[in-house]
């Protein structure tokens, strides 16, 4: 049995988004002199250079005006805001969502995560985790005291899809793995399941009685025209699954704290007894925001989506044309997962040395699965020039380090 430190130790936040002032500066073998540049940190999206959809700081304050009763929901949230939210992801995604019992509003998706996982598992559960995925993911695993079972995931020689081996899927269904989650647009990759992906996870959740967390949080931010299923929408879909998603990135709405999961009525009994006891409910006033989610003004998300895109494809053009450098094009979301050239360095070091030197910060992609020591990964909604310029920076500290 771990000890409460021992436990305590895989959770660690020195790489984690915002906490880049946590991370450590010595043995540190700095190479050459100070690059010039506006800093970037690349490690979460910029709400000042993509602001919040209009009308949301007039929301929050409407609930603030309202007193009492907007500060303290029902657990699962506001029921009037949880039956607008969940009209409009039933539209969304294509499947009918009970609002009485088969939707929670969560302070942020990384709450409705934690409470999916603590619904769906016990110590001592495997848990199929694909790498690369979302850092959290093993992180709440190890928490939960359950048993992380690592898919693969060929993203950078597949043409289309994920490149899930879903043969070591079946077979880690069969070992005994209780639980799959995974994160769709892939979390750091920004690759999209193809629809068949996502019908051959269903069926062999189904056939061995599997529990699926799907997060989509980056499920409206798709780029270039590509299809995109929803696996709650199947025929097939798990019987025992939850759909988490939320208006934080896309939607620059990270700082009110807000998020959805909807599905299996019974993991969302559970997810509420949870909340009740962690966080009690979503921000209350913040709740009232969640009606412009979905209703933005006209071309809003639209412009939203092209400037993003406009970003990626010279954040692209750049990388690619880097020597040594590998890197698959981000179909969703604002997310590049970066694999550089063998360096002198490990990938902490290069990410430490990149601060220092350049004043851009990355995520290393050990976040993503101990054998990424070669990767990292940058989240591209930013400042359209400040970021390619961090590139450009980023480029020259590589080559500084470069065996």
């Amino acid at each position: 049995m771990r000890t409460i430190e021992e436990k305590f130790q895989k959770l660690g936040v020195e790489n984690a988004p915002g906490q880049e002032v946590r991370q450590k500066t010595d043995k540190v073998a700095l190479r050459g002199e100070p690059i010039p540049g506006r800093p970037v940190d690349f490690s979460h999206g910029d709400v000042d250079a993509h602001p919040p959809i209009p009308g949301s700081a007039e929301l929050f304050m409407s609930g603030v005006a309202r007193g009492g009763d907007q500060a303290y929901t029902e657990y699962r949230g506001t029921r009037s805001i949880r039956e607008d939210v969940a009209r409009k992801l039933s539209a969304f995604t294509g499947t009918a969502i009970d609002a009485e019992h088969e939707i929670i509003i969560t302070p942020g998706t990384q709450g409705a995560l934690f409470m999916a996982m603590g619904a769906c598992m016990r110590a001592g559960d495997k848990v199929a985790i694909l790498e690369p995925d979302y850092f959290a993911n093993r992180k709440l695993v190890a928490f939960l005291e359950g048993e992380v079972v690592p898919i693969p995931m060929d993203y950078l020689n597949c043409r289309e899809g994920s490149g899930i081996d879903l043969a070591r899927l079946e077979q880690a269904f069969k070992d005994g793995v209780r639980l799959f989650l995974f994160s769709n647009p892939n979390n750091p990759t920004g690759v999209i399941y193809t629809a068949e992906e996502l019908t051959a996870i269903a069926e062999l959740a189904n056939r061995y009685g599997v529990s699926v967390i799907a997060d989509e949080l980056y499920a409206r931010q798709v780029f270039d025209n590509r299809p995109y299923t929803h696996l709650c929408a199947l025929k097939n879909r798990p019987e025992q699954m939850v759909t988490i998603i939320g208006p934080s990135k896309t939607e620059s709405l990270s700082g009110y704290r807000l998020g959805a999961a909807f599905g299996s009525w019974q993991i969302i009994d559970r997810m509420e007894k949870l909340q009740a006891i962690v966080s009690l409910r979503a921000p209350g006033y913040c709740q009232r925001v969640l009606k412009t989610w979905f209703d933005e003004p006209a071309g809003w998300m639209e412009a939203r989506i092209l400037a993003h895109r406009r970003i990626r494809d010279d954040l692209m053009a750049r990388l690619t044309a880097a020597e040594g450098v590998s890197v698959r094009l981000t179909e969703a979301g604002s997310y590049l997962f970066v694999k550089m050239p063998p360096l002198d360095v490990s990938i902490g070091e290069f990410a430490r040395a990149l601060r220092l030197l350049a004043g851009v910060v990355v995520t290393p992609g050990t976040e993503f699965g101990p054998q990424f020591t070669d990767c990292f990964r940058i989240n591209f909604s930013q400042d359209h020039a400040a970021a390619v310029d961090a590139i450009e920076r980023t480029l020259q500290i590589m080559e500084r380090y470069k065996k």
